[in-house]
């Protein structure tokens, strides 16, 4: 495939499954959010109401909701995009019961994407000159590893010989998926621009309502991750297949194949 239908085609797979999508991304971002405002009051209530405990409280909560959104949103749409492509599409039950079957590698794996992100951008984060650089080292180093979790599902891998496989598959095509990852990150700051302003230009008009601004601003940071997971997940579903059919002939059919 070329760049851009790798940036379209996922689109497409997202929206030929997206009943399935939507019951498992919708009650996961509600729930998510309930527990963020919990956390938050739980919090705020025990430092008297300090704005700092508040919004640390908001700040963490909401980023460890994010990260086990993503990871099952990252299992649960890979399962159901790869059951698409193969013409046997599934519902959200069946694409959590697969997501239990490599929990454990792919917890592995989303372990160690979280520490690599958070090192890269720490590292080279210091100085705002270095950041891009360390967005686009970041990009080569997903890539690297950019259809590992299809690896997970398809080929019953554990997370060590995902990621090598990964590795084989992508050879030859690494910046292709370094930019396509950055294209998405494009995407989400595109995003992130007028939804989580949405809160600043209410609150000139009605007033700052610290609640109401701390729930639109959780909540708009949780959709953002879960759309950004859901779109990444599903290109990694389209590029594994797409690597497997250049490098392996997957999509070619061979007569008599099922008889032998």
């Amino acid at each position: 495939m070329t760049f851009r239908e790798l940036l379209d085609v996922p689109f497409a797979l997202i929206q030929a499954n997206l009943p399935a999508l939507l019951r498992l991304s919708l009650p996961g971002i509600v729930v998510a959010e309930l527990v963020v405002v919990a956390l938050t009051a739980v919090v705020s209530s025990r430092t008297g109401g300090s704005d700092a405990g508040t919004a640390w409280a908001a700040i963490l909560s909401t980023a460890a909701c994010v990260w086990v959104l993503r990871f099952v949103l990252r299992g649960t749409t890979v399962a159901i995009g790869l059951g698409s492509i193969a013409g046997a599409p599934i519902g959200a039950a069946t694409a959590l019961g697969r997501l239990s079957a490599v929990a454990g590698a792919l917890l592995v794996f989303q372990v160690l994407y979280t520490l690599v992100g958070v090192s890269v951008l720490a590292l080279t984060g210091v100085l705002i000159v270095t950041l891009p650089f360390g967005v686009i080292w970041l990009g080569w180093l997903r890539a690297k590893r950019f259809v590992a979790v299809p690896v997970l599902f398809v080929e019953q891998a554990p997370h060590r010989g995902a990621v090598a496989r990964s590795k084989l598959l992508v050879a030859g095509a690494d910046w292709q998926f370094t930019w396509l990852w950055v294209a998405h990150r494009c995407l989400l700051a595109l995003l992130c621009v007028p939804l989580l302003g949405i809160p600043f230009y209410l609150s000139d008009f009605s007033g700052t309502r610290r609640w109401a601004v701390i729930v639109l601003l959780t909540s708009g940071a949780l959709l953002i991750a879960a759309f950004g997971e859901i779109v990444e997940s599903a290109t990694r579903v389209v590029g594994y297949v797409d690597r497997r059919c250049r490098r392996e002939g997957l999509d070619i059919h061979v007569p008599g194949a099922e008889a032998r």
